[in-house]
Parts: C-alpha cells; sequence; structure tokens
C-alpha cells in the first residue's frame, strides 16, 4: 500500500476493513444459500469488488442517491440498509427491503436513497440521469452516484446518458466497475479503447481512474470527483478498475478464464492488500481482524435466521405494486374561459 496510506486512523482502517470483510462474508454465506436453494433465480456476486462500494458509498451524504446494478448487495450493506432486510430479500421474504419481489437483482431502500439495483446492464444511467437533472432543477445540492460495469458503455443508454448529463450539467458520479469481463467477454475483446474513462472526454465530462482493488485510492478520488460536483455542479466520470473473482452469475461456468489468471488477482484483492498493510503498519493486530469476523459472523446469523423465518407475501396481494389499486377521479373539466368560450345560438 501506498505510504500515502499512514495518515489513516485506527478508527478509519477499521471502517474500511470492517465494510469490505461484511460484504465479502455476507455473499460467501449467500453463495452457500443459493446451493441450498434457499436463495433463487440470480445470483451476481461482488467478491474482489469491494473496495469500490466501501470506498464510495460512505463519502455520500444522506441525502444523495444510488443506483447500481445487479451485482448491488455491497452497495446496499455499506448504506446501510439492514442485513435482516437485505437477506430477507434475497430470500424472497416479505420483510425484505423490496418486500419479496425484486430479490437479489432489485434491491431498494427509498428511505436511505437506494434507487434500486438493475436488471438491465446499463438501465440504471438513465435513471441517474433523471435524478440528477431534479436535483439541479431544484437546487437540492445532492449527487446522484450512478455505479455501472464496463460492459454498459456498448450500450446506447450510456451514450444518451453522458451527452444529456453534460448538456443539462446534473451532478452525476458516473461510477464504472472495470472488472475486464462483460459477462465472459474480455474487455480487450470487444472494445477498441479500453481505457474507459477516456469515452467521458468525448463528452466534455472530467474525470479519472483509479485502482479500484485498493479503497483508499478509491476514496481519495471520490474525495476529489464529490468536492468538484459539489463547488460547480456537473457530471464527473470515476473508472475504477477492478476484477471479480467469482464467476459472472452461479451459473457461469468461467470458460473463458483460467485459474492462473483469477489466482493472480487474488493476491492482490482488496481485503487481503489493506489487511496486511494495516497489520504491517500497526494500525490492526491479529485480535482486532478475528473481533471483526466474529461481530460479522452473529450479524450474518440473525439476518438468516431472520430471513428463514419470515413469512412469504400472502397470495392474496399477488397483484399489489401491480395495477392501480384504485382508479384515481378524473380531472374537473376546466372552466371556459373569456379567449376559449363561444357564443351559442
Amino acid at each position: 500500500m501506498s505510504a500515502a496510506k499512514i495518515h489513516l486512523t485506527r478508527e478509519t482502517v477499521r471502517a474500511h476493513l470492517h465494510a469490505m470483510m461484511r460484504i465479502r462474508m455476507f455473499e460467501d454465506r449467500c453463495a452457500e444459500l443459493y446451493t441450498q436453494e434457499k436463495i433463487r433465480g440470480f445470483l451476481h456476486l461482488y467478491d474482489g469488488e469491494e473496495a469500490i462500494a466501501a470506498g464510495i458509498i460512505p463519502q455520500l451524504t444522506a441525502t444523495d442517491r444510488i443506483v447500481a446494478t445487479y451485482r448491488e448487495h455491497g452497495h446496499a450493506l455499506v448504506r446501510g440498509v439492514p442485513m435482516r432486510s437485505v437477506m430477507a430479500e434475497m430470500f424472497g421474504k416479505a420483510t425484505g427491503c423490496s418486500g419479496g419481489r425484486g430479490g437479489s437483482m432489485h434491491l431498494f431502500d427509498a428511505a436511505r436513497n437506494v434507487y434500486g439495483g438493475n436488471a438491465i446492464v446499463g438501465g440504471g444511467l438513465p435513471l441517474a440521469g433523471g435524478l440528477g437533472l431534479a436535483d439541479r432543477v431544484q437546487g437540492s445540492g445532492a449527487v446522484t452516484a450512478c455505479f455501472f460495469g464496463e460492459g454498459a458503455v456498448a450500450e446506447g443508454e450510456f451514450h444518451e446518458t453522458m451527452n444529456l448529463a453534460q448538456l443539462w450539467r446534473v451532478p452525476v458520479l458516473f461510477v464504472c466497475e472495470n472488472n475486464g469481463y462483460a459477462m465472459g467477454t474480455a474487455l480487450t475483446r470487444s472494445e477498441a479503447q479500453t481505457d474507459i474513462h477516456t469515452r467521458a472526454a468525448g463528452y466534455g465530462i472530467p474525470s479519472e481512474v483509479v485502482d479500484g482493488m485498493d479503497v483508499v485510492a478509491v476514496e481519495a478520488g471520490t474525495r476529489r470527483a464529490l468536492a468538484a460536483i459539489r463547488e460547480d455542479p456537473h457530471p464527473y466520470f470515476l473508472e475504477c478498475r477492478t476484477y471479480r473473482f467469482r464467476a459472472h452469475s452461479m451459473f457461469d461456468a468461467q470458460l473463458y478464464r483460467d485459474k492462473a489468471e483469477v489466482e493472480a488477482w487474488r493476491q492482490k484483492g482488496p481485503i487481503l492488500r489493506f489487511r496486511n498493510w494495516a497489520l504491517s503498519a500497526g494500525l490492526l493486530h491479529e485480535a482486532d481482524i478475528a473481533a471483526i469476523e466474529t461481530e460479522i459472523e452473529a450479524e450474518i446469523a440473525d439476518a438468516v435466521a431472520f430471513a428463514e423465518s419470515s413469512e412469504w407475501e400472502p397470495v392474496a396481494d399477488l397483484l399489489h405494486h401491480v395495477t392501480a389499486e384504485a382508479r384515481p377521479a378524473p380531472p374537473p373539466p376546466a372552466e371556459p374561459t373569456g379567449a376559449t368560450a363561444t357564443a351559442r345560438p
């Protein structure tokens, strides 16, 4: 780790490591539950990318908004969505943060300004642009952080949103979580220009690239970006170069990469890297890390027990949030004015 990290306090170091370990351990348990068929549907894990959510989201204010992808469990947890609520949603239970209707890819919490994951690649980009436009018009001072993968830059929504975001100067922090693979296609096989952040220059949007495996580098880049956005509202593009250790989803056989590549990246993973630096710097000790693990294990056990004991949504509620509960009354007819009234015989 860089010498610049020497300024970190013991409390900050513990918070960073706790956030990343909490995501990793939660998702490891989710993978086990998936094989037991307690979690169903799709499951996309954030294993290896934890430094991005842990480095960015704590820098946001309570009124700032978050739009994420289908790989968003870590974002929800770091934002403060209760683990019980997230786990119950993974189980599809009514006590989940989306009422059991969203599952793994659609975590949502309006009270915490988490505007959900999105199952569509690039689908969150225009949503974030709209939220940013609303904040710009209303002068709220809020910033929207929009997370997406490098595969999304090939989608029309990406370019349309970049163009309008700069045209309208919306306060959005666009975060590209570049893990090198769009499902099973390597970035080098799909894009002629692999420096993703340079795409923003075509729209006049300032950008930078950071080491997405280094939580402090991510935090530093985020602080610079947010300071610029808050001083003069405009979009900003932050590319975080990272790597996912697990498959694209639980159905992925990973035939497109070999084990040696994955293992090489694991050796520079964000948790291992930061943990080793914290120990060598004397800011944490093995006993501190063991205490963090014990604390998280207890929280996960509680969340699983809560999810397992929670009720399914009643069948009678099947159409709730699908069709209108009651047909709204039509607006009253407009009164004629002098300009529109005509004489009648």
